[in-house]
């Protein structure tokens, strides 16, 4: 605990922050800092599942007691998963809901177990007996497209319904200047998405939520060891307010282990 520091000046190194990560295993152990094996990754991942289809019930393929289902999307469906590590949010949410999801992750070992594992499951013989293989690559009903970068250099080349981001506190969203201008590219494919489709694009954010300040101002919490920022509730809406995007929809995760931050998801659109 003495890495960390209350900061509102410090600014994350990426460079820094991927040298920490290098150090660590390359599972989901590695990724969730030991929690891993146990119940928290089922969990966060269905609770990610639920607040997406909140916002996109189109994506059920369950049929519901309450009311029916609409037709089923003629369309493919894409999503881009940012900081993705080993593919876990992949694996375990954005396959189950979406036809096309884009990885991006800057840590090269993490990428290749991805890419390992993605191979893997594209492996009918070796899909069926691994606890996790990644749903629809089998069948070729679903894709997965895994690229190495930080999303600052990310420029997408097609739209996506859903760009999630899930604990990135190493990428420098503070200041805004890179961060505004990886959003300006990707909501630029947002917008043609919504133009040529009429459908609907969030970027949705899950990041560990430290305390405001006392006076309900943005708090950071900079941890020196791997240079990642932990932010608090006021200090995420500030920044996604600066970057001209509105707040949906928010939930804080439910069941995870005493002892941890506060997990929140948060769905934010172009407010225009």
């Amino acid at each position: 605990m003495d890495s960390l520091v209350e900061s509102s000046t410090a600014v994350p190194n990426v460079n820094d922050g991927i040298e920490y990560w290098k150090t660590q295993p390359a599972s989901y152990d590695g990724v969730l800092g030991g929690f891993g094996m146990g119940t928290l990754p089922r969990i966060d991942s269905l609770g990610s599942r639920l607040f997406l289809l909140h916002l996109f019930p189109e994506l059920s393929a369950v049929p519901s007691a309450i009311r029916p289902l609409q037709p089923k999307l003629s369309r493919r469906t894409r999503a881009l998963d940012v900081g993705a590590g080993v593919g876990r949010v992949t694996s375990d949410v954005l396959l189950h809901l979406v036809s096309d999801v884009v990885l991006l992750e800057p840590v090269e070992h993490f990428v290749q177990q991805a890419l390992a594992n993605c191979r893997a499951s594209a492996s009918a013989e070796v899909s069926q007996a691994r606890q996790r293989s990644w749903k629809g690559l089998a069948d070729g009903s679903k894709s997965v497209t895994i690229l190495q970068g930080t999303l600052q250099d990310f420029d997408p080349m097609n739209p996506h319904r859903v760009t999630f981001l899930d604990r990135i506190g190493y990428q420098p969203t503070r200041p805004l200047n890179d961060i505004d201008m990886g959003f300006d590219v990707i909501w630029c494919h947002h917008a043609a998405l919504r133009d040529k489709e009429n459908g609907r694009s969030l970027i949705v954010v899950k990041e560990n939520i430290c305390q405001d300040m006392e006076d309900g101002s943005a708090c950071t919490v900079f941890d020196e060891q791997d240079s990642s920022l932990t932010r608090s509730d006021m200090a995420w809406k500030n920044i996604f307010k600066q970057a001209g995007l509105e707040l949906l929809m928010e939930k804080i995760q439910d069941g995870l282990p005493d002892g941890l931050y506060v997990v929140k998801m948060l769905a934010f659109t172009r407010s225009c």
